[in-house]
C-alpha cells in the first residue's frame, strides 16, 4: 500500500518551516479506551524512570490533586516524584482563562507550582490566538541510553478531573461540574493511544518545538503578564537537554503526526503561517473514504468539516457515515447552551440531506440510564486508516487552536473478510479494523457479534439503539436490551434564539484561526 495514498506527502502538509518527518514507520501503538486504562500505564512508566530520563508532557488542563489510581498517587505526586529522583520534568500547560469562567488557571498555575517545588519545570503558555488555547494531550517519556524503553502517550485524554472512568461508567469520583443531565459524576468515554517505535523521537520534537518558541509565553496584554509576575510564575524556558536518537524500529505501523496551530502574531517560528495538517490529512482520507467512515467525536459541529463528508457521501453511493457523539453540549444555560447546539444540527442535517439512509449518528448512555460524555476523537476509514487525536471535528481544532493527532496505517493485512471492503487495493488493516471493533463492540456491550464487515456494523449498531429506544418508550418494562447506543436527535431552535446564537457560535464557540487569504480562498 503505497503510503501517499492516504498520508499527506511532504508537500501537501505545507509547513517547511517545522522538522516534523512527513511520516515514521516501524512504530506499535495500543488504543488504552477509558481514562483509567490510561492512567495505570501512565503511573507504571513513569515510575519506571530514572535519574537523567526525560518526562515531558503539554495539556490543556491538569489537576495536581487528580488521583491516578484508586489508592493514588496524584498526578502531582507521580511527577514531582520523578523530578526528585532526577528525571528531567517539563511541562507545558495552558494558562487557561480565569475559574470564574469554568475554566482552570488555578488548577493549571496549582499544577506548576507543585511540580517547580520538586525541581521540575511547567510553564504556563499563552501563546495562542484570542479566545484560543492549547488543546493538545501528550506525554513523551525517554531513556537516553535505554531508547528500546522510550514510550509516547497522545490522544483525548487530559491529566484532569472527571477522566478516570472505564468501561462501567460510573464516572470519576473526582469530577468537573458539567451539565445536570450527566449527574454528580459524569459518564466518561475517552481515548490515548500508547505509542513505541521512531514515532517518539517526531513527539518529543513536537513538544521541543513549542518549548523553544522564543516569543513570551503571555501573548495577551500586560493584566495577566503582571499577575502572573506577582504570583511569581516561571515566564522563561529552561534550556532542555540534548533530543536522544529515536527509539528503534519495534512493529508494523506507520504513524503521521497531525498538528494544528494558527495563523498569528507574533509568529511561531516553527509554523510562521500556522499549521493545518490536522485538517488536511482528515481531507485526504476522507476523500479516500468508499464503504465506512467511523467517528467519535465531543463537537461534530463545523459546516466546513460536514460539508465534506457530504460530498463524499453523495460521490461514493455504498458509503456510510457513524458518528458516536455526546447526547447533550457540556453546559447548561440560556446562553451557554444555543450556540453549542446550532452548530451539531446544522452539521448533522447537511450530511443526513446528502444521504439520509447512510447516516447514523448516535449517542450513549449507561446501565443506569445517565448520558455518557462522548470526549474522544477518534476516526476509522474502511479500516485502512485511523487516527485518535486531541482535534475535534470542528473548525476551532482544525485550524484556531494548537491540535495533535496522530494517524495510523499498518502494514499488516486482517484476512477476515471482507478483506477489501473499498475495493481499492489497500485491503484491510489490522490496527485500524481492531480499533474500530473494540468501540464498536463496547458499545454494543455484546463481543460475540461478528461486526467486521461495515454492513454489518451499521446494521447491528442500528438494532441496538433502536431497541433502547423502544425500551425507554414503552416505560423500561422487561429486560433492558443490551448495549448503550441511542440514536441522537437534534433540536432546531427557533428562530429568535438562531438570531444571537448563530455569530456567537461562529466567532466565539467555532472560530477560524486561518489566514484571510486561505479564509477567502476557502482551504485548509
Amino acid at each position: 500500500m503505497p503510503l501517499p495514498d492516504w498520508f499527506l506527502t511532504t508537500e501537501e502538509r505545507g509547513n517547511p518551516e517545522s522538522s516534523i518527518p512527513t511520516w515514521s514507520t516501524g512504530n506499535s501503538a495500543q488504543p488504552l479506551i477509558h481514562g483509567k486504562t490510561y492512567f495505570d500505564r501512565l503511573v507504571t512508566e513513569v515510575e519506571s524512570l530514572r535519574e537523567g530520563d526525560h518526562l515531558f508532557f503539554t495539556d490543556w488542563r491538569g489537576d495536581p490533586d487528580e488521583r491516578l489510581r484508586d489508592e493514588g498517587p496524584t498526578i502531582a505526586e507521580l511527577f514531582s516524584a520523578a523530578a526528585k529522583r532526577g528525571v528531567v520534568v517539563k511541562g507545558l500547560l495552558w494558562r487557561s482563562h480565569l475559574d470564574k469562567l469554568a475554566y482552570s488557571e488555578e488548577e493549571n498555575r496549582s499544577l506548576s507550582d507543585d511540580i517547580r517545588a520538586a525541581g521540575g519545570e511547567v510553564l504556563l503558555d499563552q501563546r495562542v490566538r484570542r479566545g484560543g488555547s492549547h488543546h493538545q494531550k501528550l506525554v513523551v517519556l525517554r531513556h537516553p541510553g535505554r531508547p528500546e524503553l522510550d514510550v509516547a502517550f497522545a490522544g483525548g485524554i487530559d491529566l484532569c478531573h472527571s477522566r478516570r472512568d472505564d468501561e462501567r461508567h460510573l464516572g470519576d469520583p473526582q469530577a468537573v461540574a458539567m451539565a445536570k443531565a450527566y449527574g454528580p459524576n459524569p459518564p466518561w468515554h475517552d481515548v490515548q493511544l500508547e505509542l513505541h517505535g521512531p514515532v517518539v523521537g517526531v513527539l518529543d520534537l513536537t513538544f521541543r518545538e513549542r518549548w523553544n518558541e522564543p516569543d513570551d509565553l503571555d501573548q495577551h496584554g500586560p493584566i495577566s503578564t503582571l499577575t502572573d509576575k506577582l504570583k511569581h510564575a516561571d515566564m522563561s524556558a529552561d534550556r532542555l537537554p540534548p533530543q536522544p536518537p529515536d527509539p528503534p524500529e519495534c512493529g508494523p505501523l506507520a504513524v503521521q503526526t497531525l498538528r494544528t496551530y494558527p495563523s498569528m502574531r507574533p509568529k511561531y517560528d516553527f509554523a510562521p503561517n500556522g499549521e493545518q495538517t490536522v485538517a488536511r490529512g482528515y481531507t485526504k482520507a476522507i476523500k479516500r473514504a468508499r464503504r465506512l467512515i467511523y467517528l467519535e467525536d465531543q463537537y461534530l459541529w463545523s459546516v466546513e468539516v460536514a460539508r465534506l463528508f457530504a460530498d463524499a457521501l453523495r460521490a461514493n453511493p455504498e458509503l456510510h457515515l457513524i458518528a458516536v457523539v455526546p447526547r447533550h453540549p457540556d453546559v447548561d444555560g440560556r446562553f451557554a447552551l444555543p450556540p453549542n447546539q446550532i452548530g451539531r444540527e446544522e452539521a448533522i442535517s447537511l450530511c443526513s440531506r446528502a444521504a439520509p439512509d447512510r447516516v447514523h449518528v448516535f449517542d450513549l448512555e449507561n446501565e443506569a440510564g445517565t448520558p455518557i460524555y462522548v470526549h474522544a476523537k477518534v476516526c476509522v476509514v474502511d479500516d485502512v486508516w485511523c487516527s485518535v487525536g486531541s482535534d475535534n471535528f470542528n473548525r476551532r481544532s482544525w485550524t484556531h487552536d494548537s491540535e495533535l493527532s496522530n494517524a495510523v496505517l499498518d502494514d499488516t493485512r486482517d484476512e477476515r473478510e471482507p478483506r477489501d471492503p473499498a475495493r481499492l487495493g489497500d485491503g484491510a488493516r489490522h490496527f485500524p479494523r481492531e480499533l474500530r471493533l473494540a468501540l464498536t463492540r463496547e458499545h454494543l456491550d455484546r463481543d460475540d457479534l461478528a461486526v467486521v464487515d461495515p454492513a454489518d456494523a451499521v446494521r447491528e449498531m442500528t438494532a441496538a439503539a433502536d431497541k433502547l429506544k423502544a425500551w425507554h418508550k414503552a416505560g423500561r418494562t422487561g429486560p433492558r436490551p443490551p448495549g448503550r447506543l441511542m440514536p441522537h436527535e437534534t433540536e432546531k431552535l427557533p428562530w429568535y434564539q438562531k438570531w444571537w446564537a448563530t455569530p456567537a457560535y461562529r466567532l466565539a464557540y467555532d472560530p477560524d484561526g486561518r489566514s484571510w487569504r486561505d479564509r477567502w480562498a476557502n482551504r485548509w
